[in-house]
């Protein structure tokens, strides 16, 4: 079989900064994102393709809420489920166009993937995932009266609304994902970190009212599959220190240990670069090769040596 690699995309990447997201904004920027995608597929890479949903899940979240009146509202892991499907949907479209106009025709599938989770994870004690668009902080005051959201800055960009983000535990999709992979196909799985759900006796399972974090489950999954690489796209080109200071300085080469040292260090906020640095960590602690940070523009030249943070055991 072919090198695999795992590439997650964030949320973010399908509505950029300053767009409503429309899906006709939303199918315009995965067109970009798999412009890469399949140059890599063309390279002879087999590709896992997974994606955040922070956006798309707040907005379902919202649309339930304000309809709720008129039609039955949707628990959290529904929701989820929900934008899988969707972006799963957009994605597909994409990469299959973009693969056709390049003369291949390389099946592609969406998994709908669940995820465990522990009950007693003490964040669901502690909501920190940030979810739905950004507010001013007029507005978040006003959320957080009128409807009890738990408000927080995001990355200096505004409030937004955060929700439990339990730790992945178990994949359970993951075996039918390496069957696929060994069909010769792109899988997008593990859409938003997965549906959140728990397991009780007698194969219970619950959905959870939680969103986990995709960098954590991506980790999870790219463990299990045993993948050559782990690709982390995000809206930085590679990964800085003192990050918009007058010291920043990128990182172009780093071992897991230097990573880990920064990340103690306190380098890499949790709203934003955090997540990235520790599910690179866990994938390398793990048995993994190789992990990638880069943007969607960037990501050919980060394969060629000349884009992007390289992190290596």
């Amino acid at each position: 079989m072919s090198q695999v690699a795992l590439v997650a995309i964030g949320g973010n990447s399908l509505i950029r900064a300053g767009e409503r997201g429309t899906i006709d904004e939303q199918l315009a920027n995965a067109h970009a994102t798999a412009k890469s995608i399949v140059q890599m597929v063309a390279r002879g890479w087999q590709l896992v393709i997974t994606h955040g949903n922070g956006p798309q899940v707040g907005a379902e979240l919202l649309r339930s809420e304000r309809a709720a009146g008129e039609v039955y509202t949707m628990p959290l892991d529904v929701c989820v489920a929900a934008t899988q499907s969707e972006i799963g949907y957009l994605l597909q479209r994409a990469i299959e166009y973009e693969l056709r106009q390049i003369g291949l025709f390389t099946p592609v599938m969406t998994v709908l993937t669940q995820v465990r989770v522990d009950e007693n994870d003490p964040a669901f004690e502690n909501p920190t995932k940030p979810v739905g668009p950004f507010y001013s902080r007029r507005n978040a005051e006003a959320k957080q009266r009128e409807v009890g959201w738990r408000m927080v800055e995001d990355a200096a960009r505004g409030y937004r609304r955060v929700v439990p983000s339990p730790e992945p535990v178990e994949i359970f999709e993951q075996d039918i994902i390496g069957k696929i992979l060994k069909l010769g196909m792109i899988v997008i799985a593990v859409g938003g970190g997965g549906i959140p759900v728990v397991e009780r006796e007698n194969y219970q399972v619950l959905g959870a009212e939680a969103v986990i974090d995709k960098d954590r489950a991506s980790a999870l999954l790219a463990s299990g599959l045993k993948t050559d690489l782990f690709i982390i796209s995000t809206d930085a080109d590679q990964v800085y220190l003192d990050f918009r200071r007058p010291t920043q300085r990128g990182i172009r080469h780093a071992t897991v240990a230097e990573m880990a040292e920064y990340y103690k260090q306190g380098q890499f906020p949790p709203g934003s670069m955090g997540p990235k640095i520790e599910a690179a960590v866990r994938y390398l602690n793990n048995g993994g090769k190789k992990v990638i940070i880069t943007s969607p523009e960037r990501l050919i030249d980060a394969l060629d040596g000349e884009a992007g943070t390289h992190i290596v055991p």
